[in-house]
Parts: structure tokens; sequence; C-alpha cells
């Protein structure tokens, strides 16, 4: 039976892993605010190019772009956006899960894998999977060079004709305390089709439409994949604040419980001393 001596020390340890989780929550909570800043600003940019692109490919024949030409699915490619550092719950573990599932369902198919992330990258790097690219450690300082490199990398494999199609698995930010567990096809891309009485809206251009639609396209891929590092950023920082506010309070409950008990345990202790004077007494 642990002494008060030992309930003491657990109530101390348990109070400062209680001040590091708190501490941990209040620094997410604030590096999430300024993600989600970036993430919301991010998102009308690329809806809109997107509706750029729509528009240019109604006024030119570009199928025949590399990025739009569609190949039968023999050689696929998957980019998974996971997490750098763990302590925030799921996160890391719903996303590698995810990627299974898609080896499982393209198992027929040469499947081929980008790791963003150091938890993607060390939990793959143990098992036979073809790794084209490992990028680790860019969310400390996310930039849009990042996105570029990576861009650049998975164009130039699809434009090669290396791969016939390109996959992203990675938490989109929905809410503040929601991450949806997204799976989106990047390339080929595919145009945007209006919803049924919409019609897009169509614009003046400068130069032939041709001439733009490759800058605009390998731009549009570029913030796509920069959007998606975005909306993981600030749904990993989401997950860790959750997760370190579950833990601040259930070390509460944990101190608390430990209190009551070492008052019994001394209550218990006061109370057998008491018994022993009196029966002494009695004795004499």
């Amino acid at each position: 039976m642990p002494t008060l001596l030992d309930i003491r020390r657990r109530i101390r340890s348990v109070r400062n892993t209680q001040q590091i989780t708190r501490a941990m929550k209040m620094v997410a909570s604030a590096r999430l605010r300024r993600a989600q800043e970036r993430v919301f600003n991010a998102r009308p940019y690329a809806h809109q190019t997107l509706a750029l692109l729509s528009s240019l490919a109604g006024r030119t024949e570009q199928r025949a772009h590399p990025l739009l030409a569609e190949r039968p699915l023999e050689k696929m490619l998957l980019v998974l956006v996971t997490g750098d550092k763990g302590l925030c719950g799921a996160f890391n573990a719903n996303l590698i899960r995810a990627s299974q599932a898609y080896f499982e369902e393209n198992r027929d198919r040469k499947v081929s894998l980008i790791t963003v992330g150091r938890k993607g990258r060390d939990f793959y790097r143990r098992r036979p999977v073809e790794i084209r690219g490992e990028y680790v450690g860019i969310f400390t300082r996310l930039g849009f060079t990042h996105a570029q490199e990576i861009a650049t990398q998975i164009i130039d494999l699809y434009s090669q004709g290396e791969v016939d199609a390109v996959d992203f698995i990675y938490h989109e930010s929905k809410t503040l305390l929601t991450q949806r567990l997204t799976r989106e096809r990047y390339l080929p891309i595919q145009p945007m089709e209006p919803r049924k009485g919409e019609s897009l809206v169509d614009y003046i251009y400068e130069g032939p439409a041709s001439e733009m639609f490759d800058v605009l396209l390998r731009g549009y891929v570029e913030f796509e994949v920069y959007r998606a590092l975005l909306e993981s950023a600030a749904s990993e920082f989401a997950a860790r604040m959750t997760a370190m506010d579950a833990a601040t309070n259930n070390a509460a409950e944990l101190i608390d419980s430990l209190t009551l008990h070492m008052n019994r345990v001394r209550q218990a202790a006061i109370t057998k001393e008491i018994i022993e004077v009196v029966s002494g007494a009695t004795g004499v």
C-alpha cells in the first residue's frame, strides 16, 4: 500500500505534467489562430484560380496539355501529409490508416509515395514502399517555397509519364475543433463544372488564352499544394490543442482523486495512532 509520501510525490508529478499540458495547449491555441487566418485567406484564391482555368479551357482546346491529359490508372502517386510531432490525439494515426486503405484499394496498381511530415516518413520507411520524396520539418517555417518544391516534383513526375495520377491525403480544417480527413486528386487537373443553373464567369484576356494556360496550370497546382499544407498545419494545431485540453482536465481529475485518497490514508493513520494511545492509556 502506498505511503503518504508516495502519494504526495505522485500528486506533485501529475501537477507538473498538468502545467506542461496547459502550456502546450496555450501555444497550440495561439498558433492555430494564425494558421487559420492563412487558410481562410488561401481558399478564395484557389477557388477563383480554378474558375479562371475553367474559363480558359472553354476558349481553347487544351485537353492535350500534360497536366490535363487523362491516362489509364496503372501507376499512382500518393502524397501523405502528416505532422512532424506527436501529442495531437489521433491526428497522425488517422492519416496513416487512410494511406494504408489507399494502398489496399490500389493493390493491383503500382503505388509510390511522397511523405510530408516526420510521422508518415518514419512509418513507411520501415515498410516495402517506394518513397519518391521526403519533406520533414517544413511546418516549423511553412512558406510557399516548400509548396513549389513539392509541386515541381509531382508535376515533373506526371508530365514525364512516370505516374498516371497524383492523390493527396491530408486533414482539412473545417472549424476550430473539427478536422476532416480529405483525399483529393491533384493531377490530372479537373476543370470546375458550373452548378445547375449557374454559368462560369467570363473574363477579358489581354493575350492569347493558350499562352496563359501553362503558367496558370502550374501556378494552380503550386497553390493547391500550399493550401493543403496550410490546412494540415491548422488541423494539427487544433488537434493538439484539443488533446492537451483533455490531458489537462484528466490531470485535474487525477489530482482530485489522489488528494481524496491521501486524505483517507492520513485519516486512517491518525485514527490508528489515537486508538494505540487510548489502548496504551487504558492498559496502564
